[in-house]
């Protein structure tokens, strides 16, 4: 029997489940990736399971791979769907960014002609103007609003804490990633999901820190989380508030 492994993701993606079958199986999708060697189940942290297939893995094989591992997938997806309230979709119309502590107030201008939405920053309004009604566009130009939220106010931040540790980096880069708040490359990259933004400033300020000190210790041994210590009290109860820092992320910025 192959083992179902779980991965926690930061956001649900948009795939469509398959039904549930005669009541014995929670409703899954299936994802074919050229990069998988085996058979792995996620479970996001609404309830949606996927399945992970190499390519040309036979139906057959799934489908009696799914039928090993069902109860370990409904017990999963209980467990991270306990306590989650229920959310529909609704593009915002005020934004509350509390790693900087900032609000902003959304409008929405169609504009007729146009095919892409487009967004401007006036203090703090942000008005976007296009094919409005187009909720993923809206979606797309207020990620891209983040990211460019996110550039300016994480680049001093971090280099303050770079020179605070005497850790230095090559560049930093903004992205909105489905599966980690962060990352450092062995170049020195050092990658900062979009959605830090949402949590709270010390969340933010220990995330930034991480980072750093991997420029030290490439791992998480023991004189990694010593270093991220000396410089983040209470660094272990932070990583784990982190890792359940997802439900504070709004459910539209995982949409598109």
């Amino acid at each position: 029997m192959q083992r179902a492994t779980l991965q926690l993701q930061l956001f649900p993606d948009d795939g469509q489940p398959a039904a549930e079958t005669a009541g014995t199986l929670p409703a899954f999708s299936v994802r074919e990736s050229g990069r998988a060697k085996r058979l792995s189940i996620k479970v996001f942290p609404r309830g949606r399971i996927e399945v992970v297939v190499p390519k040309r893995t036979r139906p057959a094989d799934v489908a009696s791979f799914v039928a090993e591992n069902r109860e370990w997938m409904r017990a999963a997806r209980e467990e991270l769907t306990a306590g989650v309230p229920p959310e529909s979709f609704e593009l915002p119309e005020k934004v509350y960014l509390e790693a900087i502590d900032r609000r902003f107030r959304i409008l929405y201008e169609k504009r007729a002609g146009a095919s892409k939405v487009n967004w401007r920053q006036s203090g703090d309004t942000v008005k976007l103007a296009g094919p409005v009604a187009d909720e993923q566009q809206c979606v797309a130009a207020l990620k891209r609003w983040l990211a460019s939220v996110a550039k300016t106010e994480f680049a001093p931040r971090l280099e303050a804490l770079s020179a605070l540790t005497q850790v230095p980096f090559s560049r930093m880069q903004v992205r909105a990633q489905r599966t980690c708040w962060g990352s450092r490359s062995c170049s020195g990259t050092i990658s900062l999901n979009v959605c830090l933004l949402f949590l709270r400033p010390t969340l933010l300020r220990y995330l930034l820190i991480h980072e750093l000190c991997h420029g030290k210790h490439m791992n998480h041994s023991r004189r990694f989380w010593a270093m991220v210590e000396r410089f983040q009290p209470d660094s272990k109860c932070l990583d784990r508030e982190l890792g359940e820092s997802w439900r504070t992320v709004p459910v539209w910025v995982g949409l598109v």
